[in-house]
């Protein structure tokens, strides 16, 4: 495991994390990150207690290694209304039932780097949330100084929302950290002033051609009112001086 040897074209497969990935996962993330995980956390993982994983195995490895674990990714699924972000996300986050997924780690050991894994990776996890109606969003902190970690979110259309600073604490020292967010089923950003600014000179626009179009139904309306009032006036005087010009021919004829 410390030097595994990668064919020239490695067939890698993606499953979830299992009980029998406990000793490998704790090796690896050892290896990977310079913070010490709890024991705790890797059972949880393994044994998928609130947290859903996904890891990458070799299956062209000799052997019996073909089912070792040379990359994962474990998330959570928490409500957006109880998260540090709620307010980079809409206004429906805020609804009792609305969710995110966070990324708690992501790694691939270093012979295996370079072959789209992590990608892939975090492509399952997007295509998971994605698959929950009320996700809005995947996210996940990263380190400041962590460039291939940020270029790949980048490169996946991750948002870089904010930066924290001193967020992690790394044996006495602080380190920043971005935070990055990829929205799903619809999930967005607060609206900008200038995008509620446009919204309402739209509401007026469609305010002002609401109101002109009942005006001119209204001005039509009374056009073709005095059209038949002015109509119907000519019918009567018309029968008036036709009346008028049968009594007097009457008249005449009797006189």
């Amino acid at each position: 495991m410390v030097n595994p040897k990668v064919s020239i074209k490695p067939k890698i497969c993606y499953r979830p994390l299992r009980p029998s990935d406990l000793d490998i996962l704790e090796y690896i993330h050892g290896r990977l990150f310079p913070i010490r995980y709890e024991s705790a956390f890797f059972q949880d993982v393994v044994n998928g207690r609130d947290i859903v994983s996904w890891g990458a195995v070799d299956s062209s490895r000799p052997n019996g290694q073909s089912d070792e674990l040379i990359g994962f990714v474990t998330t959570r699924i928490i409500l957006a209304k109880e998260s540090e972000i709620l307010d980079v996300l809409g206004c429906d986050s805020a609804k009792s039932d609305q969710t995110l997924v966070y990324v708690l780690t992501l790694g691939v050991v270093e012979a295996y780097r370079d072959h789209g894994i992590a990608t892939s990776l975090i492509g399952e996890v997007i295509k998971y949330a994605s698959s929950i109606p009320t996700c809005r969003a995947v996210y996940l902190h990263v380190i400041s100084h962590n460039e291939p970690a940020i270029n790949l979110y980048k490169k996946m259309s991750f948002k870089c929302v904010r930066k924290l600073q001193g967020f992690y604490l790394i044996n006495g020292q602080h380190y920043d950290s971005f935070l990055f967010l990829y929205y799903v089923n619809g999930g967005r950003s607060p609206c900008s002033p200038l995008e509620i600014f446009i919204a309402l000179v739209s509401y007026i626009r469609s305010g002002y051609k609401s109101l002109a179009a009942r005006l001119c139904k209204n001005e039509g309306w009374k056009i073709s009112r005095r059209a038949k009032c002015k109509e119907s006036h000519s019918l009567v005087t018309a029968t008036h001086n036709k009346r008028n010009v049968t009594v007097e021919c009457t008249g005449y004829e009797c006189v």
